[in-house]
């Protein structure tokens, strides 16, 4: 097997399939897993996609939201095993300026 076919296959083990379509300018809310001691519990972040990378298994989207009035932009990785979920609130109407 080539170096090139094992990275395939091992990306292709590790790529998520259920997550939903979406593109910037939409409202997503992010599940993301944190672990605390020996707790674990989920924390939800909510805001708007600014921009989405398709890179494969090196996919990721930035999403920002305000929170206490100070705008929080955050950077996730698509594929990543500390996102439990992603769900689309709001499909948003992007325009170029």
């Amino acid at each position: 097997m080539s170096k090139n076919k094992f990275i395939e296959k091992v990306e292709a083990s590790q790529i998520k399939d259920n997550i939903p379509e979406f593109s910037s300018g939409d409202t997503v809310v992010v599940q993301i897993r944190v672990v605390e001691g020996t707790r674990e519990r989920t924390q939800p972040f909510e805001g708007v996609v600014l921009g989405v990378k398709k890179r494969g298994l090196g996919s990721s989207f930035i999403v920002r939201k305000i929170s206490n009035g100070i705008g929080v932009e955050r950077t996730f990785q698509t594929h990543s095993p500390l996102i439990s979920s992603i769900k689309v609130k709001r499909r948003g109407d992007v325009r170029q300026a």
